[in-house]
């Protein structure tokens, strides 16, 4: 590895003006939602319980507080996973990514202000998507100012199906993983968390979501913002379903949102998500470096720190596009030779002239996971063998496998001898089946605990050691749950209609509700609208009725506005409730609203990973 190359620490204390002290933001409650403080940890000379590169990488990212990219360009780093960029404008400031939580952007704006002046907010650009880049918004803007046009909010195409899809619909179950990836709940220290490799960790404060009142749709696009001009390329598919990279010709600066950072990134998060596509992503860094990259003198993302000098940013932007064309490329290459995700995972090495540079190093994405993302993306779960068409689930495989190993203590034999023998990836795949077939198996738990810590002691990839120390923990401890919420109020007053229905009928239960017929009527009196809600065969079906419909009659018809609508279906407010308070207006069957809410199940936040 290449500890001789130090460029990467000048790089962050460039521009430094201040920090935050102490590092720890609470919300309302005194609860603590973020604490950079208990990393302190994290210096000096690596010990035998990390990696070394992975170490290296913390003390990097650890670094906080208010810095200047280039004058009229500033940063808070630091005070969440991820970056917020604060851009002055004539009369105020744009803000770039207002990190996950309210009460960590409050923070971040609050430490600008300081140093910067009490400029008010004038423009917010969400990069993308995913929640880091968009959760902290009423914590620098608030909805009132965004209605009277004095603080516009502008996103890529797609933003709010792909914000809503990822954060409501597989919500509950991205956060219970994303505890584990990102070890929000792990003790902190040298046998603990000690960072993610994209940042340290997540927040866990409140998550709120403004919708966009600007679309940005088109590479070339440009927009002027507070007097501010802004040149964008659409790069939909690559971090992000819907993300977007943008240059300030003014400050010849550029922002490559998550498309390039310091950093191996994931083609399939670890928490769950839709496979991205690496090919798209190489290809939009080229167009990159063409519209960009001779008129460029600093480049930043929203994590990590800046790149200065334009060799050296063409320099980072083409390794960074050479490393995910060639996980792509050679991925296939031996896909068509025969060999499936598992294999090519264990065959393929970046090269050399990769290697070399840590930003090409696997701190949050890795090679081996990536290259399974791609198979993935091209091939499917199904590695062509039928023995593996039709596996047994889980508890049951794991009650035969022990059953053919000899039972419970010659496994645990067996698996403390590649324990010692350090063979932990098969220790930990023996033990798996005796914790799934006696998950009451103490001495298995913790045998499979001590084998979870070593593999994370030696990776360098920071969600991997996440992963492995948090399966530890629980297997210790008990669940932690899930520490950080995605679902909110204003994430739930921004759906639609038809998000509210989408993310209804993913909460009925289909057998218990196989044998019942419904059709309820909904009319949006705040939008003019009459939606339609069908249950049947165990699936709610939902349409806008067309004018002049003259159909079957509903079971029961319910006027109400959107809000109302959110607060009775998603939100827990009490539909009779809600009618006594003449919110709601229903003919019809009022009985047939219970019934609907009777087939729906509530989502788990605090299911098992490590045990069934």
């Amino acid at each position: 590895m290449p500890f001789s190359d130090t460029a990467d620490f000048a790089a962050t204390d460039r521009g430094f003006i201040a920090g935050l002290k102490p590092d720890v933001v609470k919300d309302a409650k005194g609860n603590v939602v973020w604490n950079n403080d208990s990393y302190a940890f994290v210096t000096g000379t690596c010990p035998n319980s990390v990696n070394p590169s992975l170490w290296r990488q913390s003390q990097l990212v650890i670094k906080q507080g208010l810095y200047e990219v280039v004058p009229g360009i500033y940063q808070i780093r630091g005070l969440d996973l991820s970056n917020m960029t604060l851009v002055e404008g004539k009369t105020g400031v744009i803000v770039i990514d207002p990190l996950i939580s309210t009460e960590t952007a409050a923070a971040g704006l609050a430490l600008y202000r300081k140093h910067r002046g009490d400029k008010p907010v004038t423009g917010l650009i969400y990069t993308h998507s995913h929640v880091d880049h968009f959760g902290g918004a009423m914590g620098v803007t608030t909805t009132e100012d965004v209605a009277a046009g004095r603080c516009p909010v502008l996103a890529p195409t797609g933003f709010m199906d792909h914000a809503v899809s990822e954060n409501i619909f597989a919500g509950t179950a991205m956060a219970r993983r994303a505890a584990y990836m990102y070890g929000a709940a792990l003790p902190r220290g040298t046998k603990g968390q000690v960072g993610a490799g994209l940042g340290q960790t997540t927040s866990t404060g409140t998550v709120s979501l403004i919708p966009p009142t600007r679309t940005i749709s088109q590479t070339g696009q440009q927009e002027t913002v507070d007097g501010v001009p802004i040149v964008f390329q659409m790069t939909p598919g690559t971090e992000a379903p819907s993300e977007m990279n943008f240059y300030f010709p003014e400050h010849r600066a550029l922002c490559v949102a998550e498309n390039a950072t310091h950093t191996l990134h994931n083609l399939l998060t670890l928490r769950g998500a839709v496979v991205r596509d690496p090919h798209e992503w190489s290809k939009y860094l080229t167009q990159t470096i063409l519209m960009f990259g001779d008129k460029t003198d600093v480049a930043f993302a929203s994590h990590h720190w800046p790149t200065w000098g334009r060799e050296q940013i063409v320099e980072w932007l083409s390794l960074q596009r050479d490393m995910y064309g060639y996980l792509h490329d050679q991925t296939l290459r031996l896909v068509n030779q025969g060999y499936t995700g598992t294999e090519i995972a264990e065959m393929i090495q970046l090269p050399p002239a990769l290697t070399e540079k840590w930003y090409c190093h696997g701190y949050y994405g890795s090679v081996s996971h990536n290259v399974k993302a791609v198979y993935q993306r091209y091939m499917g779960w199904f590695d062509g063998n039928p023995a593996h068409l039709w596996e047994h689930p889980p508890v049951e495989s794991a009650k035969r496998h022990v059953d053919a190993m000899g039972g419970a203590s010659d496994v645990l034999h067996k698996a403390g001898k590649a324990y010692d023998d350090g063979d932990y990836r098969w220790a930990v795949q023996m033990i798996n089946y005796v914790i799934f077939a006696d998950p009451d198996n103490k001495d298995a738990k913790m045998l499979q605990a001590s084998a979870f810590e070593q593999l994370g002691y030696g990776s360098e990839n920071g969600t991997w050691r996440n992963f492995y120390l948090s399966g530890a923990y629980e297997l210790r401890n008990g669940s932690f749950g899930t520490p950080t919420k995605t679902e909110s109020a204003s994430m739930l007053n921004a759906l639609t209609v038809d998000q509210i229905f989408d993310s209804v009928s993913l909460l009925v239960n289909g057998p218990k509700a196989w044998k019942t017929r419904m059709t309820t009527d909904w009319r949006i009196s705040d939008e003019n609208r009459t939606h339609r809600a069908e249950l049947r065969n165990g699936v709610l079906i939902h349409y806008d009725l067309p004018a002049g419909f003259a159909g079957p009659a509903a079971d029961m018809t319910c006027t109400l506005t959107r809000p109302t609508l959110i607060a009775m279906l998603t939100g827990g407010t009490d539909p009779a409730a809600a009618v006594r308070g003449g919110k709601a207006k229903i003919e019809g069957d009022p009985a047939k609203l219970a019934q609907l809410k009777g087939l729906l199940d509530k989502p788990d936040p605090n299911f098992a990973i490590v045990t069934p």
